[in-house]
């Protein structure tokens, strides 16, 4: 029998059961609809995690002081300077790991413009900051190496702050904004970044070169580093490499013997990052793996039914049979049946699965990321559970003895 002549009569066998039919693939369409939808929001949770480690930095190493420790109680990594400009200086120059390292210098401090105050976080660095943050200029300059050297009153402004000083959309570049009372230049605007994945607002910030940070926003500690140390490494294959060499190398700077503790943190957002998509990817291959299980029910009903259809038409069997059809071509009628009503299925299946992805993200502000493969692969499914479970209600049919089947009221 002729794919085409199959596909016709196939049709025509549904269609005298419209409603039985649409009830009966309603199983695929929800599975398929469901693979869909939980994938691509899988998919946009991972997206989401991946934009917010790249929005804190490239290849983004952190290292933070060591802690105080008075009568018994541990404060923490960052209370107790014990990183040195010359460890900044070693870190940068020494090892080839680096792509560029700069320092962090924070504090809370109020700005003011002419009319309007706003209080942010104060931060002090060197040019290399933007870089390894992956932080552009919308208006104006970034800090340069002049700046830092000759202790220049100029800031950057964040997009809050300016927000807050200036109203949306300003752009303040050339006006003058007091920290603490003193009056700075404001040079460049920062693009937005948005925040951090625990709530942090990055643009309500401003920096300073860490020269004018000491010499007029707080003052330094001689030659302890008051702050963190930023890091990009060279590529995301040599992070956990140079966290390791920075290790090595302030464990020797600072003369630690074998067997005593680190003086130090350095903190690898990398491996947060990896970690929290390899969690986001077992719960959406586990929110899959569940929503897959209504195909498999899906394709009972198809074979629940097309027993039931095989048992309706044994009379329509056996007259084929008698002029002449072949086992295989009632085999092949039913399964062109059931895999009809699969891949109809599937087809409703992926217009609902799109359209729950794509109402989710506009309910949740959550980005979806829809893959072809994903639809293939479950349209594939769909159809393998068609032919699967329609099989053996086909040869059931096609075992059917002529005679028999013509005597069947």
């Amino acid at each position: 029998m002729r794919l085409r002549a199959l596909t016709r009569l196939a049709g025509r066998a549904l269609a005298r059961n419209k409603m039985r039919s649409f009830l009966t693939a309603l199983g695929v369409v929800i599975g398929v609809g469901a693979v869909i939808a939980m994938m691509a929001i899988g998919e946009g949770a991972k997206f989401r995690v991946q934009q917010a480690f790249e929005a804190m930095g490239t290849n983004l190493l952190i290292v933070l002081p060591g802690s105080t420790a008075t009568g018994g109680l541990q404060g923490g990594f960052g209370t107790q300077p014990t990183l040195t400009w010359d460890d900044l200086r070693s870190i940068q120059t020494e090892l080839s790991t680096i792509r560029s390292a700069a320092p962090v210098l924070r504090v809370s401090a109020v700005l003011q413009s002419e009319d309007q105050n706003w209080t942010t976080g104060v931060v002090g660095t060197t040019p290399d900051y933007l870089t390894i943050r992956n932080w552009t200029i919308e208006h104006g300059r970034g800090l340069s190496a002049a700046d830092v050297d000759a202790g220049a009153k100029v800031v950057l402004l964040g997009r809050t702050v300016i927000e807050k000083l200036y109203g949306p959309g300003a752009n303040p570049v050339g006006q003058m904004v007091r920290i603490k009372t003193q009056p700075y230049q404001v040079v460049g605007v920062l693009a937005r970044k948005g925040q951090s994945p625990m709530g942090q607002d990055y643009d309500d910030t401003a920096i300073v070169p860490e020269s004018t940070f000491q010499a007029k926003i707080q003052g330094g500690l001689s030659k302890f580093l008051n702050g963190a140390i930023f890091v990009s490494a060279v590529s995301p294959e040599s992070t956990a490499r140079a966290q390791q060499q920075i290790g090595n190398l302030l464990r020797d700077r600072h003369r630690l013997p074998v067997g005593a503790a680190d003086d130090f943190s350095v903190r690898n957002l990398s491996e947060i990052a990896s970690a929290q998509q390899q969690g986001t990817a077992v719960l959406t291959t586990l929110l899959a793996s569940i929503a897959a299980v209504s195909l498999l029910v899906g394709g009972i009903g198809i074979m629940n039914i097309m027993l039931v259809s095989v048992t309706e038409r044994t009379r329509e069997i056996g007259i084929r049979m008698a002029v002449g059809g072949r086992p295989r071509d009632i085999l092949a009628q039913f399964v062109t049946e059931a895999l009809a009503l699969s891949i109809g299925g599937g087809l409703l299946g992926v217009a609902f699965g799109l359209l729950a992805a794509v109402s989710l993200a506009k309910e949740f502000h959550w980005p979806t990321i829809i893959r072809p493969t994903t639809i293939i692969v479950s349209m594939g499914f769909s159809a393998l559970v068609g032919v699967v479970f329609g099989l053996y209600p086909a040869q059931k049919a096609a075992r059917l003895d002529p005679i028999e089947a013509l005597r069947f009221e």
